[in-house]
């Protein structure tokens, strides 16, 4: 069967015609509006009929223009906020535009009643003006964190992560770092293999942790040290199983303890031990969708220790245990 006919199916707990509503206003940012209806409300029959009902909410009276010159259709008004089980706040229209105090109060009302509520880029600034983020951790776009800071001196602002957030309020970074919100909700609501499904679709990572660090510096190697570095990653996707060292992986690059600890940051944004960790769990993922081999036989083939080690570190990346990482799969290839 094609991918287009793929059915997933959703779990039993999952709530039923989840009610998302964008937020639009005229200035809005187009690419972190553009997230919202492409994860929220492209039609994907392929999830069921819970899959979310989107909406999209003016703030403004009047014509609405995006970024481009684009224009703005909307679903109504502000009263949509009242029936939103989640509210998506794009990219605001300037960081010193001020925030009108009817959104702000609709906004404060809808969590008080429960709704769950997430920031994209610099819509962190909206949720700041209306309070909602007054003793909680929140990020945005690195260029704006400074003035997030020194404007809402009651809010922890998270300098260097992709998004982060508790208690029904959400904030990411910029641009693509609200992708990887959405798909965190997606997750949330849907399971592993839904995010993934929807990930797969966007041509995007399934999985990024909300701690990863916005910007990783990759200054150009010199041209010798990029084919070692490429050898040594074949090598090392062929051979995660084995048991490897910074020693002995400078030496088979053909560098020194510290150049190769810094060239291989500098390519991968990680120290080798967490690249090895990361790959070994992507690999653990795949033996869990496209094999019936025990969890004990995975850890093995995987570079793990044991089985407790991989049902650890898993847990810790995933929020799930293998197994039921596994059960997710395959209920979203039943229909495959």
């Amino acid at each position: 069967m094609t991918e287009n006919a793929e059915i997933l199916t959703i779990p039993s707990v999952t709530l039923s015609c989840h009610r998302v509503v964008a937020l639009a206003y005229d200035g809005l940012c187009t690419f972190e509006f553009g997230v919202a209806v492409e994860i929220f409300g492209l039609p994907r029959p392929e999830m069921g009929e819970r899959w979310y009902r989107f909406a999209v909410a003016a703030v403004d009276d009047g014509e609405l223009r995006a970024t481009g010159g684009i224009r703005l259709m909307t679903d109504g008004g502000m009263a949509l906020l009242g029936e939103a089980d989640t509210i998506v706040v794009p990219g605001w229209r300037g960081i010193d535009s001020p925030v009108p105090p009817a959104l702000c109060e609709a906004l404060v009302a809808a969590h008080a009643r429960g709704c769950r509520i997430i920031s994209i880029c610099s819509g962190v600034f909206v949720l700041a003006a209306a309070g909602l983020l007054n003793g909680r951790q929140a990020t945005t776009h690195w260029r704006y964190t400074d003035q997030l800071r020194a404007r809402f001196p009651r809010i922890e602002v998270i300098d260097d992560v992709l998004y982060v957030g508790a208690e029904g309020v959400m904030t990411s970074a910029g641009s693509a770092a609200g992708i990887d919100l959405c798909l965190h909700l997606v997750r949330e609501d849907f399971g592993v293999e839904a995010a993934n499904l929807v990930a797969r679709r966007l041509v995007v990572s399934p999985h990024r942790d909300g701690g990863q660090a916005q910007q990783i510096v990759r200054p150009v190697a010199k041209a010798r040290e990029s084919q070692r570095l490429g050898q040594l990653f074949d090598f090392l996707h062929q051979n995660l199983a084995a048991g490897h060292t910074v020693a002995s992986l400078a030496e088979r690059a053909g560098m020194g303890h510290r150049t190769f600890l810094r060239r291989f940051e500098d390519a991968t944004g990680k120290t080798p031990a967490r690249w090895l960790l990361d790959e070994r769990l992507q690999r653990a993922t795949q033996h869990l969708t496209h094999s019936r081999l025990s969890v004990e036989q995975i850890a093995e083939l995987c570079g793990f220790s044991n089985a407790s080690t991989l049902r650890h570190h898993f847990r810790q990346q995933f929020a799930l245990s293998p197994l039921q990482y596994r059960k997710s799969a395959l209920a979203g290839k039943k229909g495959e």
